[in-house]
């Protein structure tokens, strides 16, 4: 008979690990790719960036949105609620402002252009998810803003004299204004310096309102785990998933999906519609910045999904979210499909 009391298999002595195995991302296969790396010929490219319409997302409180800001930062309206997801508005992703990767395409808004906020989400503590000079600002912009964390970032928080933190564990919630926030696994591993790895937790969040729910994945590569958020939340009603910095495999594999796996977790989670994120900002890793969502379009023709529902948003751009009776006109719709078309069209 198992023992109850045992801590959950990705607890460790030392911190926490994935719940399948990773091979690599260590110390020795990162010496290994680093040269080629940054002797690696790259070609700047430039992505438009829309201006939002800041009055308007200030004054809203009645019509769910989403506002891309950037690589994984995202407005979600929700519920009558604001909230934030990994917000990243310094100009690299790094723990100095004077090397480490450059953020190539600027923040979509200001800092101090966003609505009042009410929830951040914080998916792990790498540098370009976890920013520490926009997260201390936006805690004193924004006084009633709760920051939700994965296990072990609250210490952190707290060093920064932000108080308002909820942690939780994978398959823990909170209740908050409303909305139930669910924290999930993600295949993926933490550390900001070569003495801190892996002690913090990475994962993704499930946000339910009223029978809505957007999933928010973090950061991660693929793994077993998205099928078990499927089994427990799907529908979802709109995914975030990363498609970007996922070059070369045999060392971004264990850490990063590309585009193809996350058409994969788009089906694996049951998503009626998903966005891309995590490209097209920073440079991290040796694909060109504007492969990602070429390959993402291949990816969705490939598997028969109408494009429209997996968005390529561009930077800035709002789009607005269904309503509950615009939902049930869509499932409608995939139930008169063939049934072998429904897995990759409807989810």
């Amino acid at each position: 008979m198992a023992d109850s009391s045992a801590p959950p298999r990705h607890h460790t002595a030392t911190g926490f690990r994935n719940n399948h195995s990773t091979d690599r991302h260590g110390g020795v296969d990162a010496l290994r790719w680093l040269p080629s790396f940054l002797f690696k010929r790259y070609r700047r490219v430039q992505f438009p960036v829309l201006r939002p319409a800041v009055e308007t997302l200030r004054d809203n409180r009645a019509q769910d949105s989403l506002t891309w800001v950037g690589h994984s930062t995202f407005v979600l309206q929700l519920g009558g609620l604001n909230l934030i997801t990994d917000p990243h508005f310094s100009n690299r992703a790094s723990p100095v402002q004077f090397a480490g990767p450059l953020r190539y395409t600027p923040p979509a808004m200001a800092i101090d252009a966003l609505p009042p906020l009410d929830i951040a989400l914080i998916s792990h503590d790498h540098y370009d998810h976890l920013d520490e000079a926009s997260v201390v600002q936006l805690a004193r912009r924004h006084p009633g803003l709760t920051f939700v964390v994965p296990l072990g970032l609250k210490a952190w928080l707290a060093r920064r004299r932000i108080e308002r933190v909820i942690e939780l564990d994978w398959w823990q919630h909170a209740d908050l204004g409303g909305l139930r926030v669910h924290a999930v696994p993600a295949q993926h591993f933490s550390g900001r310096s070569a003495h801190d790895r892996n002690r913090t937790l990475w994962c993704g969040f499930v946000v339910e309102h009223v029978g809505q729910r957007v999933y928010f994945a973090g950061d991660t590569g693929y793994s077993p785990d998205f099928a078990d958020i499927g089994a427990r939340f799907a529908p979802i009603d709109l995914a975030l998933i990363p498609i970007g910095a996922y070059e070369p495999r045999w060392f971004m594999q264990s850490m990063h999906v590309n585009p193809e796996e996350a058409v994969r977790i788009h089906q694996d989670v049951g998503s009626r519609r998903s966005v891309a994120m995590h490209w097209g900002t920073f440079r991290l890793t040796e694909e060109p910045l504007d492969e990602p969502p070429h390959r993402l379009r291949r990816a969705l023709a490939t598997e028969g999904i109408d494009p429209d529902r997996f968005w390529i948003m561009q930077h800035g751009q709002t789009r607005h979210l269904q309503s509950a009776p615009d939902r049930a006109q869509d499932d409608g719709a995939d139930a008169a499909r063939p049934a072998s078309s429904r897995r990759s069209s409807s989810a």
